[in-house]
């Protein structure tokens, strides 16, 4: 099985992609049951997948006894450590082989293993549907030239690749768009603009959120009129709030902030998982206005990521709060951990929750009557549940910065001790803050600060390759702020330590 070649995707794949319209698709979908497709997807795994059929014998789990979606839930879960790292990468593609994939995403090398994710073109499909859904739903992309300007970081690292070929796979259906790929280097970004938008009735920048309003920023700064080019927007990697989302769509000349940006809620291993839509969107926006509303719907006071998902393409399921995803990849993902915090929200489950706040319709929302919403259910989106930070889309962990403070001409200065955590100015850009906890008897000094931010901003570049690649060099260096030891505000004594806070 190990040695066996597996066949790339028929032509019939991409010629289904390309002639059928995205209604059509996603009335495919809704006639599908997921509950079964993904037990059948467990069944081929567990015949087809080396490393999945033992990750099973390990468990004393006989496949031939899953033959229920009841059965399917009390599934082992898969996580990073227990299987991604625990088997070797052909072993965990179908077939046992890497014949099958014709490309390559790399996700975080912060632990120094990076993990690497096979995929093969046909696989991109899927995804490629939650970017149709944003071009034809939010910008009308299907009437429209459209020029996509891809701002994720270029190489190995899964936005930029990743994104540029979806918008590809768009182009090759027949929607009137070019893509151009200066990934994250602003006077690149700026020379397409100015060569190129003039030329085209809408542009868009897709990139992380505060890499896009460093863009937008600056380009004001150079002379760049965006609002001339009908600017519209995708991120990724980030929650912001409605409040950013509104300041952003000012400085761009947005009038209509439900279908002038989309987030995607997206991952190495899974690819885009769901999209913002305008329903999505408009229900965020509302729940901003309405805290208690949002309180009462999510459980916290702050505002997750919300967006819509197909689950045939990619199906959740819940864990102690946080999500489980499955999905045909290369490497398929089977009742895999994610670690998000988050939660499900059906179709109808939204529009009840709705109507007890008073909310009947699309047009309470503010959008139009006429509005075609889609029958899909929801996802939410808190972050990372264990104790990363994401910044510019770089998924930043604890361990990384302890190295930083490790270093000798640091360690004599500081415990170890610090909290992690991204700040935002009143302009809205985001900032990555470190509060230190100084030795006893070490007293806080501006001449410290420097050092041990330069001390971390190194180790962080030698560490980890996304904050590397995606973070700006103007935004590498941390806000350090110095403690006393034992300080109440973020030390406080006989507590268990929390190195990050949301």
């Amino acid at each position: 099985m190990s040695n066996a070649l597996v066949v790339p995707p028929s032509t019939a794949i991409f010629e289904h992609f390309t002639a059928t319209p995205l209604d059509t698709v996603l009335a495919e979908h809704r006639a599908i049951d997921p509950k079964l497709k993904y037990l059948s997807l467990f069944q081929r795994c567990a015949e087809e997948v080396p490393a999945y059929r033992r990750f099973l014998q390990s468990r004393r789990i006989n496949p031939a006894e899953i033959t229920s979606y009841q059965a399917f839930q009390q599934l082992p879960l898969m996580g990073k450590a227990d299987y991604m790292q625990a088997y070797p990468l052909p072993e965990r593609c179908f077939g046992g082989s890497l014949s099958g994939a014709d490309r390559v995403a790399v996700s975080s090398g912060s632990t120094g293993q990076p993990t690497f994710w096979p995929r093969s073109a046909g696989y991109e499909l899927d995804v490629a549907l939650r970017f149709e859904q944003v071009f034809r739903d939010s910008f009308l992309a299907h009437q429209r030239n459209t020029l996509a300007i891809v701002c994720f970081a270029l190489g190995n690292w899964v936005g930029g690749l990743f994104t540029t070929s979806c918008c590809w796979h768009l182009a090759r259906k027949g929607y009137p768009l070019m893509v151009a790929t200066p990934g994250n280097n602003k006077a690149e970004i700026f020379r397409v603009v100015r060569e190129l938008a003039p030329h085209f009735e809408q542009t868009v920048l897709l990139g992380y959120p505060p890499f896009i309003k460093d863009v937008i920023d600056a380009g004001s700064a150079e002379g760049i009129s965006w609002a001339d080019y009908k600017l519209k927007l995708v991120f990724a990697g980030e929650v912001f709030s409605e409040e950013w989302r509104g300041l952003i769509g000012q400085r761009i000349g947005s009038t209509a902030p439900c279908f002038d940006s989309a987030s995607l809620y997206g991952t190495a291993d899974g690819g885009v998982l769901g999209n913002e839509t305008p329903f999505s969107i408009a229900i965020r926006r509302w729940l901003a206005n309405h805290p208690d509303a949002a309180r009462d719907l999510f459980g916290e006071s702050r505002l997750p990521t919300l967006v819509q998902y197909d689950p045939i393409s990619r199906f959740f399921e819940m864990h102690e709060d946080t999500l489980v995803v499955s999905g045909e990849n290369t490497v398929p993902l089977l009742r895999y951990h994610i670690a998000d915090k988050g939660g499900l929200i059906s179709f109808d489950q939204m529009w009840d929750f709705l109507g007890r706040y008073g909310v009947k319709s699309a047009c309470d929302l503010g959008l139009k009557d006429d509005f075609r919403l889609r029958d899909l259910p929801f996802v939410y989106v808190f972050g990372r549940a264990d104790f990363t930070v994401s910044y510019y889309g770089a998924n930043i962990y604890p361990e990384n910065v302890a190295v930083g403070l490790e270093q000798p001409d640091v360690s004599a200065w500081v415990t170890g001790k610090f909290v992690l955590e991204t700040q935002e100015n009143e302009d809205g850009d985001k900032y990555l803050q470190i509060a230190v906890e100084l030795a006893p008897g070490v007293a806080a000094d501006d001449v410290r600060k420097p050092v041990i931010a330069t001390s971390i901003r190194s180790q962080l570049l030698r560490l980890n390759s996304e904050f590397a690649n995606y973070t700006p060099v103007e935004r590498q260096t941390p806000l350090i702020t110095l403690h006393n030891f034992a300080s109440p505000d973020y030390f406080p004594a006989g507590v268990k330590h929390r190195y990050t806070r949301k």
